[in-house]
């Protein structure tokens, strides 16, 4: 991830702290541009805290995206080769059972020679 990427706002915070939160710009606003995924930070008083916390929660938000993104790639992957492994013999006898027995009743509707 590159800091050229990310996109940083310092903007004014909401909830209670009346005048003095009022007046200040500590919440921090990370949006990272590739992905879209952006992140708000007011915990602390603190611009340079917060600043801190919102680059973490932002690397583990987009590190969480990298790693669901591979999980789900390896279960496409698997489940290509679960499509592809041969029949097992058990499988193969079962299916030459059905159709031996369909060829039975399809064997009794045919015309007799007369």
């Amino acid at each position: 991830m590159l800091a050229s990427d990310v996109e940083e706002r310092f903007v004014r915070g909401s909830g209670p702290g009346g005048q003095k939160i009022n007046k200040t710009s500590s919440t921090v606003c990370l949006k990272h541009r590739p992905t879209g995924v952006e992140v708000r930070c007011q915990r602390e008083r603190s611009q340079a805290a917060n600043r801190e916390t919102a680059w973490a929660d932002l690397c583990d938000k987009l590190e969480l995206r990298l790693r669901a993104a591979e999980h789900a790639r390896l279960q496409a992957l698997a489940k290509q080769k679960r499509k592809q492994r041969p029949r097992s013999a058990r499988q193969k006898a079962i299916s030459v059972a059905g159709k031996r027995h369909r060829a039975e009743i399809k064997e009794g509707r045919r015309r007799t020679a007369t």
